[in-house]
């Protein structure tokens, strides 16, 4: 069905998704390349921020594609195939971005509460094992998810309304609730200002992703079923898989000064 029935919206809806998807792809395809071009950058933190990216340039080319053409065309038409292959990815890359965000939360509690320890504790082995674990759990769950489906029998409507999907997030948002409750235990105990504004500056930025992508997705999902409409969860949907993906390199650059030396850095080394 797509977002809308509404004829005069289609045209205005797709030059605005179509933004929207280049300038995800772009920003996200920058952010890569200048963690990967910056050896100063080849840190836990960017190699986890690193695959945050990879994941949600990856996300945006399982359903986005598709959208665009759904507002340009007659008839919203995808086999039954082409569905369950969009869901198994969907559910792949939203779980992994699950995994990956509770392994930066966990990253920022070592940093902030065992700084002493942080390299020893977030050595390229654990960081390494904590990525492959995010992606084998998400690559687990999406099986299971769309294992399920495949059995189901679909002999009534033809119809689906392609926004309204499910994902589990108990067992990551519960790790990052309790780094976060950890970290601020520790910064309550923390006496020099310096200190305490360079605890807020290391974590505001993943603060701000993880509210953004659990916040819109609890708006998504998590209500009863007689509170809001369908069309009030496509709206929080569309912020939960379009425009976080979109926001996150600007969440981690814009005043980040590794990200902007970084930058420097190599549009001095493309122009000489």
């Amino acid at each position: 069905m797509g977002l809308t029935d509404q004829p005069e919206l289609q045209l205005p809806l797709f030059f605005l998704f179509l933004v929207n998807y280049v300038v995800t792809v772009v920003g996200n395809l920058s952010l890569i390349n200048l963690i990967y071009l910056n050896s100063h950058l080849h840190t836990p933190m960017y190699f986890f921020l690193f695959n945050l990216s990879f994941i949600d340039l990856c996300y945006s080319f399982v359903f986005t594609p598709k959208m665009l053409i759904s507002f340009i065309s007659e008839k919203n038409i995808i086999s039954f195939t082409e569905c369950m292959t969009q869901l198994f990815f969907f559910c792949f890359f939203v779980n992994s971005e699950c995994y990956v965000l509770t392994a930066m939360a966990y990253d920022r509690f070592v940093a902030i509460c065992k700084p002493l320890l942080y390299t020893v504790t977030m050595s390229p082995q654990v960081c390494s094992l904590l990525i492959s674990g995010s992606y084998v759990m998400g690559f687990a769950g999406a099986m299971v998810h769309t294992g399920c489906m495949v059995r189901l029998i679909f002999c009534d409507s033809n119809i689906i309304n392609h926004y309204i999907v499910g994902t589990v997030v108990i067992i990551s948002s519960l790790i990052i609730c309790i780094s976060y409750i950890l970290i601020l235990f520790n910064i309550i105990h923390i006496s020099a200002s310096q200190s305490l504004s360079k605890a807020f500056s290391t974590c505001g930025s993943h603060l701000v992703t993880v509210g953004l992508f659990y916040g819109f997705g609890l708006l998504t999902y998590v209500k009863p079923p007689s509170t809001g409409s369908v069309g009030q969860g496509k709206f929080f949907s569309v912020f939960y898989t379009n425009v976080v993906p979109m926001l996150n390199p600007f969440i981690y650059s814009l005043r980040n000064k590794d990200i902007k030396l970084a930058l420097g850095k190599t549009l001095k080394r493309f122009s000489n």
